[in-house]
């Protein structure tokens, strides 16, 4: 059983590592600085870049964090702090089905609502889209690190006489944030590369953006076009998209993991 849950173990890490090695090999020798800084190339030519879908995705998402994030973090401090037994538990529920429902129909949603209304494709409309999927991770991770703070805390908050909102205002939150902000750091990078809810909202452009109001490059949504065209060079540069996005997701990643760690590790020397 040993060897058996090992070779198990090293499969699984081994995906992780084989997407990465064949995403450098094909992707990673294609990016460069004319990659980074250069709009697209015109249709069937070859160069240029995707700095337009690396700024629109940057834009994307930190709308979706600016409406996610505060809605998430709100409900998961109620939830943690401020509980009724029978609403807390139909918040939950109605957050984990939220959680469940697909990107697609979650980018419908904000197509009907934003898109059809205003009658133009926005960043906006993709940021609410991603927003939307935030909030339930935000408000699940929110709670969860709120409640590893120790009750002892509290209570001693209550004992020198705090008022509650500003017991967990002053102590609990202070105490759970490098868990809250990992958590945080963990949903952007599940959204960063959603691209149905994109396909439906903030769609594409080839130029520069205008403002959060017109249509966005976003990379993901760059990757699909580039990878269904006939154009060599551009599967050569969705490749490259492809690497840069997974590297980037990566980073934050490792990110979060460290801030939680280095988290634990000083609450232990504490």
């Amino acid at each position: 059983m040993l060897t058996v849950t090992g070779v198990c173990t090293v499969l699984a890490v081994s995906v992780l590592f084989f997407i990465l090695g064949y995403l450098f090999i094909q992707g990673g020798r294609s990016l460069n600085w004319d990659f980074l800084t250069k709009l697209p190339a015109p249709v069937g030519g070859t160069g240029g870049g995707m700095a337009n879908a690396i700024v629109g995705s940057g834009q994307v998402l930190l709308l979706a964090t600016m409406i996610g994030v505060p809605i998430g973090f709100l409900a998961g401090v109620y939830l943690a702090e401020y509980e009724g037994v029978l609403f807390s538990s139909l918040v939950r529920f109605v957050t984990d089905l939220l959680n469940g429902v697909p990107s697609i129909v979650i980018g419908i949603f904000a197509y009907t609502l934003i898109v059809l209304r205003v009658k133009h494709f926005s960043a906006i409309a993709g940021g609410v889209a991603l927003g939307i999927m935030m909030i339930p991770i935000a408000v699940r991770s929110t709670e969860e690190f709120l409640r590893a703070v120790p009750v002892s805390l509290r209570e001693g908050a209550l004992a020198l006489g705090s008022s509650r909102w500003k017991m967990v205002v002053t102590v609990v939150i202070p105490a759970a944030l490098r868990g809250i902000l990992s958590g945080m750091m963990l949903n952007l990078a599940r959204v960063a590369g959603e691209t149905a809810p994109l396909l439906f909202t903030s769609l594409n452009n080839q130029f520069w953006s205008t403002g959060l109001s017109q249509p966005t490059a976003t990379l993901p949504v760059m990757i699909y076009a580039y990878a269904i065209s006939p154009y060599p060079d551009w599967h050569r540069q969705a490749w490259a998209a492809g690497f840069l996005l997974l590297m980037l997701v990566l980073s934050v990643n490792v990110t979060a993991r460290y801030v939680i760690s280095s988290g634990f590790s000083h609450k232990a020397r504490v």
